[in-house]
C-alpha cells in the first residue's frame, strides 16, 4: 500500500512539474468501479465475486521534435478474493521515434495488436488477458502489455514492421480465484486458490519471441503477410516428465499467415488466414503437443438500421493428421472434429442521441457445442461519466471446450467511470 501511495504522488507531481514547463503533455485518465458477482451457485471458485474493485488509470503523453513518450499507469484496489489486494501496473511506458523519414522505432512496454478479425484472433498472437475479457473490464483490458521493440520501414510498396519480445508473454488465463476452468490433469472444472503456476519458457535468447507484418493496398483493400515465432499463448502441451506428475507447457509454435479488408456493397469485408506449425509436434505423432493447424476467418460488417450496426464472422480451422489425433484421444468424453467451426456475431444500437450504446456479441461453435455471450448497455451520463450494466453468459455439452470450460462463469456485472 505504502509503495503505491508514493508512486501515486511521485507521478502527480512529475507530471504538476512537467505540465508547467512544456505546453505539450497531454494528462488524462479515469476512476472507476466494477462490481460483478457469478449466477450459478455450483461454481468451485473461493470467491462469490467476479469483480469487486476500484481503478485509477493515469495517461501521460508527451510530443516533441525529438519523438513521442506515452505512459499509462494502473492503480487497482482488488476485493474479489478472499484477501484484499492492493496492485499496479505499468499498462504502457514507450518512446517513439523516427530516424529518417522512412522509419518508426517505438521502445518500451505496448500493447501489440494487429489482425483484422472482430474478437477473433488468428495472426495476432500476442497476449490476451481473457480473465479481465469474461469478469467486464473495459476491452482495453484485452490485451496484456509486453515489453518489446517495434520497428517499422515504410516503402512506395508497403510497410514492414518488425517486433521482438525479448520475455515470453502468455495469455493470461482464470486461475480458479475469481473464475473456475477445466483442468485436463483432473478431468474436471476446478477452482479456489494457491493452484500452482504453470512453468513459462526459460528466459534466454532463443525464446524470446519474433514478429513480422508487410502491410500494403491491391484494389482498395489492405492487405497483410504475417510471421511469427515463439510460443503458444495458452499451456497447451503437457511435460510428462516435469516434476512428480508432469505439468502443462508451453509448446513452440510458428505462424505464418494473410489477410485482407475493404469496403464492398455498402459494408466491410475481412478475410484471414494462418498456418500453426507446432514445431515439437511436425508429425502430428506427439500426445502431449498439439498438432499443427490452418485458420481461415472471413467477416462482414454493415449498418443495417438507423443507428444499429452488425457483423458476422466465420472462422474454420483445419486439423493435420487428425486421424492420429483420434487414436491417441480413443476413450475421451470429447475429441474434436477435423474441421473446427466457430460462428460469431456483434450487434451495436445506439439511442437516446447515442447516449445509450446497447451491444451484443454472441460465439457458436456448431462442431464443440458450445457458446459464449456478451451483453452490456452503458449510458453517458455526462461525458466524463458513464455507467454500465453487461454480462457474460457461458454453456457448452463438454467440459473440455473452449467455452465449455467456463459454464459455470456465467455473471452479471455494474461499472461505473469517471474520466478526467
Amino acid at each position: 500500500m505504502k509503495r503505491i501511495v508514493v508512486l501515486t504522488l511521485l507521478l502527480f507531481i512529475v507530471s504538476i512539474s512537467a505540465s508547467q514547463v512544456n505546453a505539450e503533455l497531454n494528462l488524462d485518465g479515469f476512476l472507476q468501479g466494477l462490481y460483478g458477482g457469478r449466477i450459478d451457485e455450483n461454481n468451485p471458485t473461493a470467491s462469490e465475486f467476479t469483480a469487486s474493485e476500484t481503478r485509477m488509470q493515469l495517461r501521460a503523453q508527451h510530443w516533441g521534435d525529438d519523438g513521442q513518450f506515452f505512459g499509462r499507469l494502473d492503480f487497482t484496489y482488488d476485493g474479489a478474493g478472499s484477501t484484499s489486494q492492493y496492485e499496479w501496473e505499468l499498462r504502457e511506458g514507450y518512446f517513439k521515434f523516427r530516424p529518417g523519414s522512412k522509419f518508426d522505432i517505438k521502445v518500451g512496454r505496448q500493447i501489440l495488436t494487429w489482425g483484422t478479425g472482430d474478437l477473433i484472433f488468428i495472426n495476432d498472437v500476442f497476449a490476451k488477458d481473457y480473465q479481465s475479457f469474461f469478469i467486464g473490464r473495459d476491452d482495453q483490458y484485452l490485451k496484456a502489455p509486453q515489453n518489446a521493440l517495434r520497428v517499422e520501414y515504410y516503402s512506395p510498396v508497403g510497410a514492414l514492421a518488425m517486433v521482438w519480445s525479448p520475455d515470453f508473454e502468455p495469455n493470461r488465463l482464470p486461475t480458479g480465484e475469481k473464475l473456475s476452468f477445466y483442468n485436463p490433469m483432473v478431468g474436471d472444472i476446478i477452482g479456489g486458490e494457491d493452484l500452482p503456476p504453470v512453468p513459462e519458457p526459460e528466459k534466454k535468447f532463443e525464446n524470446s519471441e519474433i514478429a513480422a507484418r508487410l502491410t500494403g493496398s491491391v484494389s482498395g483493400f489492405r492487405t497483410a503477410l504475417y510471421f511469427y515465432k515463439g510460443f503458444y499463448k495458452n499451456p497447451v502441451g503437457f511435460d510428462p516428465e516435469m516434476g512428480e506428475m508432469g505439468s502443462p507447457v508451453y509448446p513452440k509454435l510458428n505462424v505464418y499467415g494473410g489477410s485482407l479488408r475493404g469496403q464492398i456493397v455498402g459494408g466491410i469485408l475481412w478475410m484471414e488466414g494462418g498456418y500453426f506449425d507446432s514445431r515439437q509436434d511436425t508429425d502430428g505423432d506427439n500426445p502431449y503437443i498439439p498438432n499443427s493447424i490452418v485458420k481461415g476467418l472471413i467477416g462482414f460488417e454493415k449498418q443495417v438500421a438507423d443507428n444499429l450496426t452488425a457483423n458476422l464472422q466465420w472462422q474454420a480451422d483445419y486439423m493435420l493428421d487428425h486421424g492420429i489425433y483420434q487414436t491417441q484421444m480413443e476413450g475421451a468424453e470429447f475429441i474434436r472434429d477435423e474441421v473446427y467451426h466457430l460462428l460469431t456475431t456483434r450487434w451495436t444500437k445506439l439511442l437516446n442521441s447515442e447516449l445509450v450504446n446497447l451491444s451484443l456479441f454472441g460465439f457458436y461453435s456448431p462442431t464443440d457445442e458450445d457458446f459464449y455471450g456478451r451483453f452490456s448497455v452503458s449510458y453517458s451520463y455526462t461525458d466524463e461519466v458513464n455507467i454500465t450494466l453487461g454480462g457474460n453468459i457461458f454453456d457448452g455439452k463438454y467440459k473440455s471446450t473452449d467455452f465449455g470450460q467456463f459454464q459455470l462463469n456465467d455473471n452479471v456485472y455494474l461499472k461505473l467511470t469517471y474520466g478526467f
